[in-house]
């Protein structure tokens, strides 16, 4: 009887403290959709990508056509000249690799230009979604739109529309 009654009073007990915490959702890409500066960064790092991918594919081709000029050109050339050309072949092909790491590599040019576009844009979301939690008394807010456990959730705890406020965007 004793174990009843205080496995009771820890349950009554967990429920008044998860009673007493507020949390709210925000769906971070409705957030985005609806800045501005965001839309317009990755419209620039779309441009700067294109460009660099037809930079990379040109020296891809340059290398391809060496590489079947080499191919027809085989059997009319000596054992030196045939070594050179494929030395050729082999350096413009490691520069296709190595430009398309620098441009797109982990630490590549278009990380670093997505970075310099995309944390100040992501820092202001932050501070917004942080000043809303702060204002309204929320201990968490969840992002609707990268948490795939979230199945339903009321409209009434979406905040994104104060956060987009916030913002200087509003809905």
């Amino acid at each position: 009887m004793k174990k009843y009654l205080i496995a009771l009073i820890a349950i009554i007990g967990l429920g008044f403290t998860a009673g007493a915490q507020k949390f709210a959702l925000v769906d971070m890409e409705y957030i985005l959709r609806n800045v501005p500066a965001y839309e317009m960064a990755n419209e620039q790092l779309n441009q700067v990508s294109l460009r660099w991918e037809k930079e990379v594919n040109e020296l891809s081709k340059e290398a391809e056509t060496m590489f079947k000029n080499y191919q027809s050109d085989k059997v009319f050339l000596t054992d030196e000249q045939q070594k050179k050309r494929e030395s050729e072949i082999v350096a413009k092909e490691k520069e296709v690799t190595d430009m398309r790491y620098k441009y797109f590599g982990p630490e590549g040019e278009l990380y670093k230009k997505r970075q310099s576009l995309m944390k100040p844009i992501q820092e202001d979301v932050y501070n917004a979604v942080k000043a809303v939690a702060e204002e309204k008394g929320y201990q968490t807010i969840f992002d609707r739109a990268s948490s795939q456990s979230i199945v339903f959730a009321s409209p009434r705890i979406d905040v994104s529309n104060e956060v987009l406020a916030k913002l200087g965007y509003s809905k």
